[in-house]
């Protein structure tokens, strides 16, 4: 399981990975309880990969920011998401020291920290952004 096959759906809670595409939409599986569904092309819906982070200097993206989660706990979950508000805040402040206050709200990092639990519990232990395919430098 790569995390550019995690999704996130508005409406749905936890996290889904994708499984094929439907005529209607793309079909999905809850990483929670295995169940299927089918989502309609209608619905919000956000790969892991995509969302980014705000920062004092520029944005971070999500998979780094479970990279350090990762890190910091030695591979096990870290805080609840239902923790008193200044737990978690100090949890996520150890991990992303400079996220914009003004930006990253207590729920914005409550939802990280319980996607990263989420995918911990699915086994998920390397965070990698897809490959951009450019190629890099290439010496002739």
């Amino acid at each position: 399981m790569e995390l550019k096959e995690i999704l996130a759906v508005s409406g749905y809670p936890g996290l889904w990975k994708f499984v094929a595409q439907s005529t209607r939409g793309v079909i999905v599986e809850s990483l929670a309880d295995g169940k299927r569904m089918n989502v309609p092309a209608s619905a919000r819906v956000s790969s892991m990969t995509d969302i980014t982070v705000f920062t004092e200097s520029e944005d971070r993206p999500l998979a780094d920011i479970f990279t350090a989660f990762y890190a910091k706990t030695g591979g096990k979950p870290t805080v609840g998401h239902k923790e008193d508000e200044r737990v978690v805040e100090k949890a996520f402040a150890e991990v992303v020291p400079d996220y914009d206050p003004r930006q990253v709200h207590t729920s914005d990092m409550r939802k990280i920290v319980q996607w990263f639990n989420a995918l911990v519990a699915a086994g998920m232990t390397e965070f990698k952004l897809p490959d951009t395919g450019d190629g890099g430098d290439v010496e002739a």
